[in-house]
């Protein structure tokens, strides 16, 4: 199993760095978003998949046996959603706000002044 999210990882970063590559501001937040979605996977999977107990140490025991869930990578990822939300939210919104004022959403034509044109 890990083997295949690995291979999901690498796609989803593969395809988010390709897409945030191509002219369109759309496409660029895409790959923003793709890009957020692989590293939240890789973080996932540093934190080893394992079928274990939750990490609550009994009042007899002084530390934990046997195989536990790790939660601090699960921490991680909820706290990177919540980040990688409130930074798409504000990507869209300045490409909504940029759109109105150039009509296009092509990167060179947004670069370029109107003395060029």
């Amino acid at each position: 199993m890990e083997i295949l999210l690995s291979f999901i990882t690498g796609f989803l970063y593969a395809s988010g760095i390709y897409l945030m590559l191509r002219r369109s501001l759309v496409k660029m937040i895409l790959g923003l978003i793709l890009l957020g979605n692989g590293a939240n996977m890789l973080i996932f999977l540093l934190g080893r998949m394992v079928k274990g107990e939750p990490p609550i140490i009994p009042d007899a025991a002084k530390t934990l046996a046997g195989i536990y869930a790790d939660p601090v990578p699960q921490a991680l990822i909820l706290t990177a959603i919540v980040i990688s939300f409130g930074l798409q939210a504000f990507a869209i919104i300045l490409m909504e706000r940029a759109y109105k004022f150039v009509q296009t959403d092509d990167l060179d034509q947004m670069n370029s002044t109107e003395e060029d044109i």
